[in-house]
């Protein structure tokens, strides 16, 4: 799961009809499956889309996806249920195989996580010439979409996105019970907005439903069955697609695993993900223990640790350059424990500001007011991740239960618990149905599955790729041990790249489950 600042938080990240079983139902004499609308809904819009295709274009200049990427758009119905019902318009986006004709296995499709993501700058792999994919790319053509209410798919909103982005919000760990009141008015309030602003699109906005328009893409592309790239939160959209779908997968790989169990979508997935966050940021403050004759912060653990705690009361007192509270920090250092890649990049800003460098500090924590693009797309994301995560399942709706939940978890896990909480409570008074999750299981005919995850990984707990493995049977799960970085099949380790490479292009799996030693560890 992904995250984005929301409220007064700096927090992460992540069914319009019916639910569908597990296989689509029977059809009657006239067409319709046996109870199940959303089922016979997502076969006719499939059908309809295998026939019309995809109008390939150069994409729009202001796409920022050079040639030779392509650029089209897929219809779906809003509401499975009423199939030939209000349509809305998804964005798709392809770069062709670069191997030769008797090479190509057809599209191969991402979807990078949220719920909010988009997966359109996933040709551009091909055009950047990364190695890891190299030879992915020879067999496929790489397929990037953005989801139902994300970029240019019928996008969503909750809040005008220059106030979205204002600074300093509200500190995320309350002091007191007005503090906790005044999270709670903002959390009900953007609740409100999403409803004013996208009502009309929020009981549709469900993963049940992207994974429906996920094989209406499929068909559109003229493929019989999908390959399929998902991290993050497109593994449990992955997950769903194969438990709805499970004749329709070809190879699938799940990268950085949501624990598809319906007891954990998703209010308690974000409590165990605030656990996970605590012992990566521990993890990272050692490392930057271990190399202070470059950083200069803390010679221990513990000396780090403290120096987080003064940065964090100082900007409090009086926020940095004006803008930079203890949110916004949040909203910096979270970089860490999600990735590997931002462990130097935030030590080093840190570094500087204690050297004297504030500037440093709002730079790189700071709203550019400016980037009026950039600011409302981190909007809309934030829009789509609360939509989707809100209607995908009930969440406790007495204010009682999230504070007894939080204040007992905050105790120990102090770093994240609070902004997720605050990030997540809009769920708790949303104008919307909210569904019940999808059981994931393993439906006839679903090939082996291809799990990947790091044993510490912050965002997607180690759990949820060991709950995937046992539901999905005849699946494979590597392991990267003493690792924790989030999404881990775009980073160099031969004994996972190598292994995903020989899923993809053959179909291979080893005979049990593997472990591999983590990728390198970064270096200043």
């Amino acid at each position: 799961m992904r995250r984005t600042a929301v409220l007064g938080s700096a927090g992460t990240l992540l069914a319009g009809a019916l639910i569908a079983s597990a296989m689509a139902a029977p059809a009657n004499a006239d067409g319709r499956h046996h109870g199940d609308p959303a089922a016979y809904g997502a076969t006719v819009a499939a059908d309809r889309a295998a026939k019309k295709g995809i109008d390939w274009q150069d994409c729009p200049a202001d796409w920022a996806l050079e040639k030779p990427i392509q650029c089209g758009y897929v219809t779906v119905p809003l509401d499975y249920g009423k199939p030939n019902g209000r349509q809305i318009k998804l964005a798709v986006d392809r770069i062709g195989n670069t191997g030769t004709k008797d090479q190509r296995q057809g599209a191969l499709i991402y979807n990078p996580g949220g719920p909010g993501g988009s997966g359109m700058a996933f040709p551009r792999r091909v055009i950047t010439k990364n190695a890891i994919w190299a030879d992915a790319a020879k067999a496929y053509d790489f397929v990037g979409f953005d989801p139902r209410g994300v970029g240019r798919s019928t996008p969503i909103s909750c809040v005008d996105p220059t106030e979205f982005v204002k600074a300093p919000k509200l500190d995320p760990v309350p002091d007191s019970e007005a503090d906790k009141r005044a999270q709670r008015k903002l959390a009900a309030e953007y609740a409100d907005g999403c409803k004013e602003r996208s009502g009309w699109m929020l009981p549709h906005m469900t993963t049940p439903n992207t994974a429906r328009d996920l094989d209406v893409i499929r068909a559109a592309l003229g493929e019989k069955k999908l390959n399929y790239l998902g991290v993050s939160y497109g593994t449990y959209l992955g997950a769903v697609y194969g438990t709805l779908f499970p004749t329709h997968v070809r190879r699938m790989v799940v990268d950085s695993v949501v624990n598809p169990s319906k007891e954990k979508i998703w209010y308690q997935a974000n409590l165990d993900q605030d656990v996970a966050f605590e012992i990566r940021f521990q993890d990272w403050m050692k490392w930057v223990a271990q190399n202070d004759a470059t950083f200069h912060i803390g010679a221990t653990t513990a000396e780090v640790e403290r120096q987080w705690e003064k940065l964090r009361a100082a900007a409090k007192k009086s926020p940095i350059g004006g803008v930079v509270g203890p949110a916004e920090l949040i909203g910096l250092f979270q970089g860490a424990p999600y990735y590997d890649s931002s462990w130097v990049p935030v030590a080093s800003v840190w570094s500087d500001y204690l050297a004297g460098d504030t500037q440093a500090l709002v730079d790189a924590a700071a709203p550019d007011l400016s980037d009026t693009v950039g600011n409302a797309k981190a909007e809309n994301g934030n829009a789509v991740y609360t939509a989707v995560e809100c209607a995908d399942a009930k969440w406790p709706t007495s204010w009682r239960t999230w504070d007894r939940d939080n204040t007992r978890l905050h105790r120990d896990h102090p770093f994240l618990t609070w902004a997720n909480a605050w990030l997540n409570l809009p769920c708790a008074t949303w104008g919307a149905k909210q569904q019940t999750p999808v059981e994931v299981k393993t439906g006839k005919g679903l090939p082996p599955v291809l799990i990947t995850q790091s044993t510490r990984d912050a965002a997607t707990p180690y759990e949820g790729a060991v709950e995937l493995h046992k539901r999905f049977k005849g699946s494979r799960l590597i392991t990267e041990r003493d690792a924790g970085s989030h999404g881990i099949t775009n980073l160099a380790n031969p004994c996972i790249n190598d292994r995903v490479k020989a899923y993809l292009l053959t179909g291979a799996l080893d005979s049990a489950d593997v472990t591999c030693a983590p990728h390198a560890t970064p270096k200043p």
